[in-house]
Order: C-alpha cells, then sequence, then structure tokens
C-alpha cells in the first residue's frame, strides 16, 4: 500500500503560477510512475502530467506542455508540478497517481494509488 499526499493548492490570479507537490509513504515499484491528473465540476478527470521517477521520462497534456513541469526528488519520495502562466480553465481539483510502468501514462484507469486532491483555482 501506499499513500499519497498533495500539498500547494490555493487560489492564484490568473498569469500567476503555483506549485504543487505529491509526497509518496514509500518508494517501490509502483511508485516509478507518478502522473497528476486533474478534474473541474462537471467534467472527467483528466491527463496533466507523468514522469518516470526512475528515467525521469516525462510527458505531458497538450493544453499545459510549455506552461507546467513535472519534476522528482527520489530522496524524498516527492514530485512537484510546477504550473506557470496559470489560466482560468486550470481550475480544478489536482490528483497525483502512482503506478509501476511509464507505459499509457496518460490514462488514468491504470494506476493503482490515488491521493486525496488538492484544489487550485485561478482568478480572472
Amino acid at each position: 500500500q501506499v499513500q499519497l499526499v498533495e500539498s500547494g493548492g490555493g487560489l492564484v490570479q490568473a498569469g500567476g503560477s503555483a506549485r504543487l507537490s505529491c509526497a509518496a509513504s514509500r518508494r517501490t515499484l509502483t511508485t516509478n510512475t507518478m502522473g497528476w491528473f486533474r478534474q473541474a465540476p462537471g467534467k472527467e478527470r483528466e491527463f496533466v502530467a507523468a514522469i518516470s521517477t526512475s528515467s525521469g521520462t516525462t510527458s505531458y497534456a497538450d493544453s499545459v506542455k510549455d506552461r507546467f513541469t513535472i519534476s522528482r526528488d527520489n530522496a524524498k519520495n516527492t514530485v512537484y508540478l510546477q504550473m506557470n502562466s496559470l489560466k482560468p480553465e486550470d481550475t480544478a481539483v489536482y490528483y497525483c497517481a502512482t503506478k509501476r510502468f511509464f507505459l499509457a501514462s496518460s490514462v488514468a484507469s491504470t494506476y493503482d494509488y490515488w491521493g486525496q486532491g488538492t484544489q487550485v483555482t485561478v482568478s480572472s
């Protein structure tokens, strides 16, 4: 079992920045891939970004590419999501998730463990 705890959400003005953190309770094969997803009210959960904690390989949704950066600190079992140039449409609950293989990293159903989510609200 792996517990994931997200932090760093809050209210941000459009054009501003925020950084989310996701701390895993331990590092196992299951935490080799860590991803960020988000869900806005009335919408389906969508992929944001993912990283392989072993190789550093990353992937991004087109909607956040060039604005968001995912990174990891393996010593702290923590993954970060740096969000710049935030837009009101980025408003959502952001979830951290983890699984073993990087393949299909954008598919939510392939992830094994999820955090409780952290709210990010971008005001216009």
